[in-house]
C-alpha cells in the first residue's frame, strides 16, 4: 500500500531516492510509457564522436544514462564514471553493471555534483539526466561541469520541462499534479516521492532560461532540444 512521507527539502532528496531505489527503474518505464529509454538514446547520440571516450554521468541513479551511452558507442568508451549522492540508487546500479559484464568499465561512486572530485578538462562528455533540478546549487554544478570538460567536450543535460502549447501544457499539468503522484505511489509505495517530482518540475527553469544559466556558467554555446511536445528537453553546452 502506498504511504505518504514528508516531501524532502531539495538538498535532502537523495534520502528519498534511497527509499525508492528498488522500484525506481520500473516506475520510470511505467510513468513515461517507455519514453525515457528513447529520450536517453537521443541524448547518447549527441555524445562527441571521438575514440577513447571519457564520460561522466552526474545524478547517475541506477546508471541508465551510462548504459545508453555505452550501447551507442560500445567500441569508443574507455572510461565511464557515474556520480550520485544516493547509495541506494548506486547499489542497484552496480548490480546492473555487473549483470551486464560492465563492472570493470563503469565506476559508480558517491559524490556531490556541485563539488566534483576530478581534475580540470578530464572528460569528453558530461551527462546528467533528470537530476539537475534536484541539486542544491545549480550554478555551481554547471560551473563544475564546465570545469571538468575538455575544450572540445560536450555537456548534455536532460530535464523535464513544460510544453509551450497551451492545450498540451494543460493536459500535462493534470497528469503531473494528479495522476503521476498516485501512479508512482502505487508502484513504489511512496506517494511523497512523486509529489516531490511534480513540484520540482513546475518550479525549475527550462528552455531559454536554462540555456542562459549555462552561458552564465561559462558555456560559449548552449541550446535546447524539446522532446515529446516539450515534456522534457535536452540541453547541449559547448565550452
Amino acid at each position: 500500500m502506498a504511504h505518504s512521507q514528508e516531501i524532502p527539502a531539495k538538498g535532502d532528496s537523495w534520502r528519498m531516492f534511497d527509499r525508492i531505489a528498488p522500484t525506481y527503474d520500473l516506475v520510470n518505464r511505467s510513468l513515461s510509457m517507455g519514453q525515457d529509454i528513447l529520450w536517453r538514446g537521443r541524448l547518447s547520440k549527441r555524445v562527441p564522436a571521438v575514440n577513447n571516450l571519457h564520460v561522466l554521468d552526474l545524478a547517475t541513479g541506477t546508471g541508465d544514462q551510462l548504459l545508453s551511452v555505452i550501447n551507442e558507442r560500445p567500441e569508443a568508451v574507455i572510461e565511464a564514471v557515474g556520480l550520485d549522492l544516493s547509495e541506494g540508487m548506486l547499489e542497484v546500479g552496480r548490480k546492473k553493471m555487473e549483470a551486464r559484464g560492465l563492472g570493470s568499465l563503469v565506476k559508480l561512486m558517491h559524490g556531490d555534483a556541485s563539488k566534483l572530485p576530478f581534475e580540470d578538462r578530464s572528460f569528453d562528455a558530461v551527462t546528467m539526466s533528470f537530476g539537475i533540478r534536484n541539486v542544491d546549487n545549480v550554478p555551481a554544478t554547471l560551473a563544475e561541469i564546465h570545469r571538468v570538460l575538455k575544450p572540445e567536450g560536450r555537456a548534455l543535460i536532460m530535464e523535464f520541462s513544460l510544453p509551450r502549447q497551451r492545450a498540451m501544457r494543460g493536459m500535462y499539468l493534470v497528469y503531473l499534479r494528479q495522476l503521476l503522484p498516485r501512479l508512482g505511489g502505487l508502484i513504489s509505495g511512496d506517494t511523497s516521492a512523486y509529489r516531490y517530482l511534480n513540484l520540482t518540475v513546475e518550479e525549475f527553469p527550462y528552455g531559454d532560461e536554462f540555456c542562459g544559466m549555462m552561458r552564465d556558467a561559462g558555456f560559449a554555446d548552449a541550446s535546447a532540444i524539446p522532446l515529446t511536445f516539450g515534456v522534457a528537453s535536452i540541453y547541449e553546452g559547448r565550452p
